[in-house]
């Protein structure tokens, strides 16, 4: 894999401003709304997934998923990528598809499937997009197959506030803040620093396609993006709709988490408030990975989601190399159980890192 990436950071971008990834197909679809949504895709046959990106300025389907899409397009599936309204390559023609609202999120997504016909699905999202996954699949869940969240909120299901930097104990910077976009490359560099664990793969092509796409959609909007817009509705009869408390621990849809233990945005410990609250959900704490672990760990994540979107369940042998959690008994309809039954619950080694290590015989 170290050759293709090396390739990949000679080749530049694409006529179209993008990254160019070998087997990455960039294109456009019509919605209902008369929106215009440019995505990703790869795979030409089998169950399609779709994969939502994060919630930064410069964030897109592309900038998300360069090293999960191709290979699960490689592997018996169609891909699907979207720049969901405000990122990437999404239309600005009009105001209303700007829209950074959970409802207006909600209904691109499902425009989306329609518009290419895709009825059912396997879901993942990255941040804002695990929100927006945890949104849809509350709203429609007639339409997915499975979930597999990365990173990310699931809205009002945990009594718990948001945990910032300064309070994570596994995090190696509990000192960062986040550096606002002021549409240059340096400040791009600071915030992908801040999300990606391994800096190698914080390519120069990655940045001036992040910068360009984050100005354009900066241009269109008349001003910087707030992130956190997108996350929650003001008005509670909108509130209500995508409220998780009560429903998304009802759900009887396979679903996983998986959680980067080094994460630096929003420390791993707001992972762990969140898996108190959803039984039927496995979590993942991953070690050496950020908030995008898709990027901190590509092989790792690919295995997972792979035999998890092609079984519904993960492998013993990668469910442990993926760090899955021994915060509570390991559920065995979502991974594979060994010969033997699965080791017993750790909770008490989940306080830092070197004490949880020492836990799994890794130090």
């Amino acid at each position: 894999m170290e050759k293709d990436v090396n390739d990949v950071k000679r080749r530049g971008l694409t006529e179209d401003g993008l990254v160019f990834v070998p087997g990455l197909l960039s294109r456009k679809v019509r919605l209902a709304s008369g929106a215009l949504a440019h995505y990703v895709t790869a795979g030409e046959t089998g169950p399609a997934v779709i994969l939502l990106h994060g919630g930064i300025e410069g964030s897109s389907g592309t900038a998300g998923w360069r090293f999960m899409a191709t290979m699960l397009g490689a592997n018996g599936f169609r891909v699907y990528a979207p720049d969901r309204p405000g990122f990437g390559l999404a239309d600005t023609t009009k105001e209303e598809y700007l829209d950074p609202s959970p409802l207006a999120q909600i209904e691109f997504i499902k425009q989306f499937a329609d518009a290419l016909g895709i009825e059912k699905f396997h879901l993942s999202g990255n941040s804002a997009g695990c929100i927006m996954s945890n949104y849809f699949v509350l709203s429609h869940p007639e339409r997915v197959l499975s979930v597999a969240f990365i990173a990310g909120s699931f809205g009002d299901i945990t009594p718990q506030e948001r945990l910032e930097p300064s309070e994570g104990r596994f995090t190696r910077n509990p000192d960062y803040v986040i550096t606002p976009f002021d549409g240059t490359k340096d400040s791009m560099f600071e915030l992908m620093s801040g999300i990606i664990y391994e800096q190698k793969a914080i390519w120069p092509e990655l940045i001036e396609m992040r910068v360009n796409q984050a100005n354009l959609q900066r241009d269109a909007r008349g001003g910087p993006w707030h992130s956190r817009a997108i996350l929650t509705e003001t008005d509670p009869n909108r509130a209500q709709v995508i409220s998780s408390k009560g429903r998304l621990d009802k759900l009887t849809i396979p679903m996983i988490c998986m959680y980067g233990l080094q994460d630096v945005l929003i420390p791993v410990e707001n992972g762990f408030n969140q898996e108190d609250s959803l039984p039927n959900i496995q979590f993942f704490y991953p070690d050496e990975c950020g908030h995008q672990g898709q990027t901190d760990q590509p092989e790792m994540f690919n295995q997972t989601f792979l035999e998890f979107f092609q079984k519904g369940k993960v492998s013993w042998e990668t469910a442990q190399w993926a760090g899955v959690s021994r915060r509570r008994r390991i559920n065995s309809s979502l991974v594979e159980e060994p010969e033997g039954g699965f080791p017993q619950p750790i909770p008490e080694a989940y306080i830092d890192h070197s004490t949880l290590m020492s836990a799994l015989g890794k130090k």
